[in-house]
C-alpha cells in the first residue's frame, strides 16, 4: 500500500501498518509527539490500522488536532476521577473546547470547589497509572443494554438518537468506559499539565426545558509553562471583567427589570458616542450612505427572508391590527427595502448603505453575560449591493475599513475565509465566482487568512476577523458574508449597460459587529484605562484645598471651552487622596492647582500613564491634549 503523506512525499509498505508505527518508520521524535492521525480527512487515533493506499497526516500536540484530542482524553480522566470518587454522578457529554474541556455531571449532591481539588488529586493518580486507551464498537442495541447496566441515562438517550445500523464507539480505560466517537491518545500517561477552572450550571441538551447538569470545566497543555502562562492570563482576564469594571467606573448596569438589556449610564453614553462618532467619520470617509430602517416589520417581510421560518424562536414577535409583527433581530431586510424603494442602474452601483440598528435577539437566559452575549443590541451593519465585477474591489475595501478600525484600538487580528457548505443554495458558477473574488481581495490585500472549508453560510461564503486583545484572547467581530439567497427572494435588479434587468449581488459586513460587545471588549483590552480621545472624563482637575477652588474652576472652563471633557474634585480631602481616587477611576490625566499654579497660570500634570509630568502653561497643555485627542492616539 502506498501512503501519501502531508508534504505530498509517499511511503511504501507491504503489510497493514497502525499509525504510531507509520509515526515510528518515520520519526522516533514525531512519534514521541504525535497525538492522532488523520486518514483520508477523517480523524482516528494512533492504534488505527491503515491496510489500503491513502493520505495520511500526523498531528502532534502542538497541531490544534492534537491539542484537541489530548484536552478530550483529560476530560475522560477527570469523568473517571469523578465516578471513582462519587459514584452516584451520572454522565453527560465531555467535549474538548476552544481553550481547554468540559464535562456535565447529574449530581444528587452539587459540587464544589473543594471537591474540584479532589478530583484533580485523582486525575494525577489515573495519569500515573498510565491506562492504555482503548477503543471498540457495539451495535446500537448492545450498547444501549450496555449503558443502561452502567447506570448512566444520559448516555443511553443518546444512543437512542442514532439510527438503528449505528456501530458504536466506546473508550475504555482500567474500569472506565465512555461512549465516545474520539479520536483519544493512546494512555493516559502523556496528560501532566491540567487544571480545573470553573463549575456552571448547563441545562441537558441546551434545553432550558431539561434538567439541569454541573458543567466542570478545565483546561490541559502538553507543557507545564503553558498552563501557568493560560492561568495567568485567567487571573489578569478576571480583574479586566467588564461587568465589573463598567460597575466601577460607572459606564453600564444591568437590572431585574430587563435581563439582557443593558442600560448605559451617563459616562458610558459619552463612550459609546464617541464611538459612533468615529464610524460616522470612517463611513461617510469610505463613501457609505447612512439609513435608519423601522425596529418593527410584518411577518410577510420575514417570511420571504427567511427568518420567520429558520429564526422565529430568537425573535420577539407581537400582533397590531391582528396582523403579525416581529422586532427585527437583523437589518438586512430594511435594507433590501431601502434598495427596491426605487430603480436602480448600473450607474449606480456599488451601493453602500449603513446603518445603526437595534436589533433585539432572544438569548436563553443563561446564556446572557454583560454587554457581552445580550438581547438587544445596536449592530454597525452595512450592505452593499454590486454587480459581480465589483465584488472584489468592494471586498478589498472593507477589509481596509475593517483593519483601519481595528489598527487604531491596537487589536492584531487573523482572518478566515469559510467556504460554500454542503446544505447551500445557488449555482456552482455563482459559488466559485463569488470565493474565488473573497480570495483574490485577500491575496491582493497581503492577509493570511485560514480556509474553513464548508464552514460558509448557506446563501454564500464568508470572510471572519477574529481580533486578538491584549492579554491574548480572540474574539470574532467583523465579517464580511457574500449573500445569493436575499436578492433572489426579494427579487432585487438594476439595469445594466445593455439596457436588460440583472440581480444584483449583497454584502452584509459589520465592522464593530455589536457596539454593545464591542465596548465590553475595549473595557477589557484596556483594563478600563481607554486612551484619551475615547476615556469618559478626559481630565481631573485637583484643587491642593478650598482655597485654590475658584482657580480650579477657571482651569476646568478653559478645558472645556476647548472641547476637553473634564471634571472637578473640590471635596475637603488631601491631594494625596483625590490623585489616588483619579487613577482608580483610569482618567487619563489630572491637574494639581495650588499656590504657584494659581500664581503663574500653571498647572501639575500628572499623566496615568507617565506619572509626574512638571508644571505646564495651561493653554500649552490644552494644545497638546487636543492633538492627542485629534490624532486618536493610543
Amino acid at each position: 500500500m502506498i501512503i501519501t503523506l502531508k508534504d505530498g512525499s509517499k511511503k511504501e509498505y507491504d503489510k497493514p501498518m497502525s499509525v504510531i508505527d507509520i509515526a515510528k518508520d518515520l520519526s522516533e521524535g514525531l512519534a514521541r509527539m504525535a497525538a492522532v492521525g488523520e486518514v483520508d480527512g477523517e480523524k482516528v487515533d494512533l492504534r488505527y490500522v491503515i491496510d489500503k493506499d491513502c493520505e495520511l497526516n500526523i498531528h502532534t500536540v502542538s497541531d490544534p488536532e492534537g491539542l484537541a484530542a489530548y484536552r478530550h482524553t483529560t476530560s475522560h480522566i477527570m469523568a473517571q476521577a469523578v465516578k471513582r470518587l462519587y459514584p452516584d454522578a451520572k454522565l453527560a457529554i465531555g467535549p474538548s473546547i476552544a481553550d481547554g474541556f468540559y464535562y456535565d455531571m447529574d449530581r444528587e449532591t452539587p459540587f464544589t470547589s473543594e471537591d474540584l481539588e479532589k478530583i484533580e488529586a485523582e486525575m494525577k493518580k489515573i495519569v500515573k497509572e498510565d491506562l492504555p486507551i482503548v477503543r471498540f464498537t457495539k451495535p446500537r442495541a448492545e450498547a444501549i443494554a450496555f449503558m443502561k447496566e452502567r447506570q448512566e441515562p444520559y448516555k443511553v438517550e443518546l444512543i437512542e438518537d442514532l439510527p438503528e445500523d449505528a456501530e458504536i464507539s466506546f473508550y475504555q480505560q482500567g474500569e472506565f468506559v465512555d461512549l465516545c466517537a474520539g479520536p483519544h491518545l493512546m494512555s493516559t500517561k502523556p496528560v501532566k499539565a491540567f487544571k480545573l477552572t470553573s463549575l456552571a450550571g448547563a441545562y441537558w441538551r441546551g434545553n432550558e426545558h431539561n434538567k439541569m447538569l454541573t458543567r466542570i470545566y478545565g483546561t490541559a497543555f502538553p507543557k507545564k509553562a503553558d498552563l501557568d502562562e493560560y492561568l495567568t492570563m485567567i487571573e489578569e482576564a478576571k480583574k479586566r471583567d467588564h461587568r465589573k469594571l463598567g460597575r466601577e467606573l460607572g459606564l453600564f448596569m444591568m437590572h431585574d427589570a430587563g435581563p439582557g438589556f443593558p442600560f448605559f449610564l451617563p459616562k458610558g453614553m459619552i463612550l459609546k458616542n464617541t464611538l459612533l462618532d468615529y464610524w460616522h467619520e470612517l463611513h461617510n470617509k469610505n463613501g457609505y450612505q447612512e439609513i435608519s430602517t423601522p425596529i418593527m416589520l410584518n411577518r410577510s417581510l420575514w417570511e420571504t427572508s427567511g427568518h420567520w421560518d429558520h429564526y422565529k424562536n430568537n425573535m420577539y414577535t407581537t400582533v397590531i391590527d391582528e396582523q403579525d409583527f416581529a422586532i427585527k433581530p437583523m437589518n438586512c431586510p430594511g435594507g433590501i427595502l431601502v434598495y427596491q424603494s426605487e430603480p436602480r442602474s448600473y450607474r449606480d452601483l456599488p451601493l453602500r448603505m449603513g446603518e445603526l440598528g437595534l436589533v433585539h435577539r432572544h438569548e436563553k437566559s443563561g446564556q446572557l453575560h454583560g454587554l457581552m452575549r445580550v438581547r438587544c443590541f445596536t449592530q454597525d451593519d452595512a450592505h452593499i449591493f454590486m454587480t459581480p465585477e465589483q465584488i472584489k474591489d468592494e471586498i478589498k475595501g472593507v477589509a481596509r475599513l475593517i483593519d483601519e478600525v481595528y489598527s487604531l484600538f491596537g487589536f492584531k487580528y487573523h482572518v478566515e475565509l469559510s467556504t460554500r457548505p454542503e446544505d447551500s443554495m445557488g449555482s456552482d458558477e455563482d459559488w466559485e465566482m463569488a470565493t474565488d473574488g473573497l480570495r483574490s481581495a485577500l491575496d491582493d490585500l497581503g492577509l493570511d487568512y485560514v480556509v474553513n472549508e464548508g464552514d460558509g453560510a448557506f446563501y454564500g461564503p464568508k470572510i471572519d476577523f477574529h481580533l486578538q486583545d491584549s492579554i491574548g484572547r480572540t474574539w470574532q467581530c467583523g465579517t464580511i458574508q457574500l449573500d445569493f439567497q436575499l436578492p433572489l427572494r426579494f427579487n432585487l435588479e438594476y439595469t445594466g449597460a445593455d439596457g436588460e434587468k440583472h440581480r444584483p449581488i449583497m454584502i452584509h459586513r459589520v465592522a464593530f459587529g455589536s457596539i454593545e460587545r464591542f465596548i465590553g471588549i475595549l473595557i477589557e483590552h484596556f483594563a478600563g484605562a481607554f486612551p484619551t480621545w475615547l476615556a469618559p472624563v478626559q481630565v481631573k482637575v485637583l484643587p491642593i484645598s478650598d482655597k485654590y477652588a475658584e482657580y480650579g474652576e477657571k482651569v476646568l472652563q478653559a478645558l472645556k471651552d476647548a472641547g476637553i471633557r473634564a471634571e472637578i474634585d473640590t471635596r475637603s480631602e488631601k491631594i494625596g487622596y483625590k490623585i489616588r481616587e483619579a487613577q482608580t477611576q483610569k482618567i487619563p490625566y489630572m491637574l494639581i492647582a495650588g499656590a504657584k499654579e494659581e500664581e503663574e497660570n500653571l498647572v501639575a500634570v500628572r499623566s496615568r500613564k507617565d506619572g509626574d509630568l512638571g508644571q505646564k502653561s495651561l493653554d500649552d497643555f490644552i494644545t497638546a491634549v487636543k492633538e492627542e485627542i485629534r490624532t486618536r492616539a493610543k
